[in-house]
């Protein structure tokens, strides 16, 4: 998998949640893109990733 550019080795198949538990990330502070499409966060949990996927985390950062 492509993961912001940089190529990460995950099992086929694995969710968008357990992604985001592995990269210590919070599904609440984050966007997920897969193959240039937006991922609706109530489909984490069942989205299924695969080697060929390239993905986008945007994470949200406050500040003023």
């Amino acid at each position: 998998m492509i993961i912001n550019g940089t190529e990460m080795i995950f099992e086929n198949g694995i969710t968008i949640t357990t992604l985001l538990t592995h990269l210590n990330l919070s599904s609440e502070k984050v966007v997920i893109e897969v193959n240039y499409e937006i991922i609706p966060k109530e489909n984490y949990e069942n989205h299924k990733l695969y080697k060929a996927d390239i993905i986008e985390v945007v994470s949200f950062v406050g500040g003023g």
